[in-house]
């Protein structure tokens, strides 16, 4: 039986926790059109496996590639602990203002 190849997409990206937001915007695409490819039984593989090497999903195995989601994940906490740190310098520095 042949498989749904959006259905694998939608499955794959959301496996690997790459937003898709971030994966539209790396293929120079919109939101809409990765999720109207979800709908679509035909996706080229071409597509598929752009997608695939984006996010570091092996479709074609239907497992992630570990080094992804980790790699990720530490860089999304990196960037978040950043934030939070010159926000808090900027409130300190707002508040010794006022002072």
């Amino acid at each position: 039986m042949k498989k749904h190849r959006g259905e694998l997409l939608r499955k794959g990206i959301y496996e690997s926790g790459y937003p898709i937001t971030k994966l539209a915007k790396r293929m120079g695409k919109s939101r809409k059109w990765i999720y109207l490819l979800f709908e679509k039984s035909n996706v080229s593989i071409d597509i598929m496996n752009e997608i695939g090497n984006i996010i570091q999903y092996d479709f074609f195995e239907d497992k992630i590639l570990e080094n992804n989601t980790k790699s990720y994940n530490e860089e999304f906490w990196k960037n978040k602990y950043l934030k939070l740190i010159e926000e808090f310098n900027a409130f300190l520095k707002n508040k010794n203002n006022s002072v």
